[in-house]
């Protein structure tokens, strides 16, 4: 998640990885933008300040920043120079939250939209861009993933995902295995593999995210199927992750039983690598990693399936969500050139490039290029009423849970001793945001 790819860069552009940077001061070049071209010729300079935890998408977003700073010297006459911030997911979170709490607001920043728009919105740290253009273009399936229960739309989706984990399908079909619907048929898969010499998994725990995945997985499930008021019972403190133990750790103890060695050493991109050489069958991961592992390998035939939780096969279901969003700062002094940089992010021809690039999901109706064959195959399973709204967990404890499976694989927690973090993670979440 750390590689950082050199890309092209324009003479106004200046893109650079900032450990945390001073806000615009409100200085006569901050204010620049507001100004906009007075018609005299004399070009104006703004410096644009975006932080987004996607560093693996590093080349594209500065190829696109790059035609983006052409275009508004060409339409406004406006120098933009633009200091790209983008930590690992890890670290992320915390980072932009001690920023925005010290009114060192970058002027763009990437939240997750289920996780992070409620409580960000709450605090006031989202403008409201419900007039922008780009909210007309966007699908009505994707609108409400950045829209407040006020009606307020204050970000725009770059992620919808559909996804549940990785699955090599050459190595699937040469041992005659389909996905399994049940935790009693994965055991009997990942059987099936080790004895063609298969290692069924990948593991890659270095970084804490990756772990975490399983909890959406298990309380989506859980809740479609068993308990459809978890997260109403958690916001009211009346509720425990322990009626969720066997539903995180029976899959989560089955995938690391059947894994690749050392995954705490193993980041995302290590483990597309390993999953792109066919070093595990399947991998706990979603098809937001398909531009990496193409990457490595692009002859690599891989598919989409949802993760068994339980015997229950109602409860082995795709996670659809809207995650990485761009948002704007509404302390930002460059407001105007904040809001042109979201309106060509869904520019009616060079988007398509873009999202294609980085191989997202279509989120608008300016996106005319072909579906994606992992997104065909997931969108099966949606179809046939296989699928479940990613569960609305608060962030600090997708956190919580992440580090917390971390030290259980090491053996350094008990399940007990994660369950009880999750729950205190999310009661402190709670007098917090009341």
């Amino acid at each position: 998640m750390n590689k950082m790819t050199k890309g092209v860069l324009c003479t106004f552009l200046t893109a650079t990885l900032l450990a945390g940077c001073g806000s615009n001061n409100g200085t006569d070049n901050s204010n620049a933008a507001e100004e906009g071209n007075t018609g005299s010729g004399t070009a104006k300079s703004v410096t644009l300040k975006m932080f987004i935890a996607q560093p693996r998408f590093k080349e594209q977003y500065d190829n696109y920043i790059a035609e983006f700073v052409k275009k508004e010297k060409a339409d406004k006459n406006i120098d933009v120079s633009v200091q790209l911030e983008m930590p690992t997911a890890d670290n992320a979170s915390q980072i932009l939250k001690t920023r925005l709490a010290s009114n060192d607001a970058p002027d763009i920043f990437a939240i997750h939209a289920v996780n992070e728009i409620p409580s960000y919105y709450k605090a006031g740290y989202l403008e409201d861009l419900t007039d922008q253009p780009f909210v007309g273009k966007l699908l009505d399936s994707v609108k409400p993933s950045v829209t407040t229960t006020d009606g307020k739309v204050v970000a725009l989706p770059l992620e919808t995902l559909s996804w549940g984990y990785l699955y090599n399908k050459t190595i699937f079909a040469e041992n005659g295995l389909t996905p399994p619907t049940t935790l009693t048929e994965m055991k009997a898969v990942t059987e099936k593999l080790k004895a063609k010499n298969v290692t069924p998994f990948v593991l890659s725990y270095k970084e804490s995210w990756i772990p975490q995945l399983v909890l959406p997985l298990a309380v989506g499930g859980m809740m479609k199927t068993a308990d459809p008021e978890f997260v109403n019972k958690m916001n009211k403190d009346e509720g425990s992750f322990t009626e969720m133990k066997s539903a995180i750790f029976d899959v989560f103890d089955l995938i690391n039983e059947n894994g690749t060695a050392k995954a705490t050493e193993v980041g995302g991109d290590d483990g597309a690598a390993a999953f792109a050489a066919g070093k595990g069958a399947m991998w706990l991961m979603g098809p937001w990693y398909a531009e990496t592992i193409l990457k490595s390998n692009p002859d690599l035939d891989f598919g989409v399936a949802p993760l068994p939780i339980s015997d229950n096969a109602d409860a082995t279901l795709i996670n659809l969500s809207a995650s990485t969003s761009l948002a704007v700062s509404p302390t930002s002094k460059n407001k105007e050139v904040a809001l042109d940089f979201l309106n060509y992010v869904l520019d009616d021809q060079a988007s398509n490039g873009l999202f294609q690039a980085m191989k997202f999901n279509p989120v608008s109706t300016v996106h005319t290029y072909e579906s994606y064959p992992w997104i065909t195959e997931a969108t099966t399973y949606v179809k046939a009423g296989k699928s479940v709204q990613d569960p609305a967990i608060p962030q600090s404890v997708k956190d919580e849970v992440g580090k917390g499976l971390q030290a259980y694989y090491a053996g350094q927690m008990s399940q007990n001793d994660v369950l009880k973090a999750l729950d205190k993670a999310w009661k402190s979440y709670n007098k917090v945001n009341k």
